[in-house]
């Protein structure tokens, strides 16, 4: 058994005691004098949705670099299946799979081999790493671009790659950093309706964080960011519930724009 497969069927059996695919607990992080976030707190179950709601600078991308051990977070505890990030770095980051705001494929090597890379860096073979890139590729409409520079592929296309890449070593837990941002509807549609087809076929646990309020559906699961606080985490049918709006969407933006004043 690798050691990837090991720690996948840790979070099995974590999954199965009812630990939290993530869990962030009491947590701080400030630049110099700048308080980014502010003892923020809440959890994530496995096979649930969540929309990490928050206008540009609320804080979502410095959360990912902590949860991601880019950055160290000199307060507060974060756990993955109940993995301290901290205390258990390599088996935490083992269950994560990462969808950055920023594109990070190699514009210059094929889609394939992008994603070889990728599941080399986590220890697999590449008999191993085959059948599960065929797999996802596939399920992404992807399969006839394997052979494809990456530079050729359209804006929404490589945004699917960097999403098979992260599914590759087949994750439990999947943090989406604004993955949506300058997609076409299409592109943006298909990227979400299948990112939450896993939570529903695998049980993965997803953060997706956004500042678009369209991406919100009454099942998901809101966690508000203001300010580097967090100002509600309910689902999103009990939000509209206790708004005055109509619809979902005019409801959470009317709280995106109560954070801004």
């Amino acid at each position: 058994m690798s050691a990837v497969e090991a720690v996948a069927v840790d979070a099995r059996a974590a999954g199965s005691a009812a630990v939290p695919a993530l869990s962030v607990e009491g947590v701080s992080h400030a630049f110099g004098s700048r308080q980014v976030l502010d003892d923020v707190s809440f959890s994530l179950a496995p096979g649930e949705f969540t929309l990490l709601l928050g206008l540009n600078g609320a804080g979502k991308t410095t959360l990912f670099s902590l949860i991601t051990r880019l950055y160290y977070s000199a307060s507060g505890t974060i756990g993955v299946y109940g993995h301290d990030i901290r205390r258990e770095p390599l088996k935490a980051l083992a269950l994560i799979g990462v969808v950055f705001q920023q594109p990070t494929l190699d514009l210059d090597l094929t889609v394939e081999q992008n994603l070889f890379y990728h599941a080399s860096l986590h220890g697999m073979s590449r008999r191993a790493a085959r059948p599960r890139i065929e797999e996802e590729l596939a399920r992404a409409e992807l399969a006839d671009r394997r052979h494809d520079k990456v530079r050729q592929l359209s804006g929404g296309q490589r945004r699917r790659v960097e999403l098979v890449r992260a599914l590759v070593h087949d994750p439990k837990l999947l943090l989406l950093d604004e993955p949506t941002v300058g997609l076409d509807v299409q592109s943006r549609r298909f990227l979400l309706e299948h990112v939450r087809g896993l939570c529903a076929e695998r049980g993965a646990g997803v953060l997706w964080a956004t500042h678009l309020v369209d991406e919100a559906a009454p099942d998901s699961r809101i966690v508000l960011l203001r300010r580097g606080r967090v100002a509600a985490a309910a689902p999103a049918a009990e939000l509209h519930r206790q708004s005055e709006h109509r619809d979902l969407a005019t409801a959470l933006d009317a709280m995106l724009r109560e954070a801004a004043a």
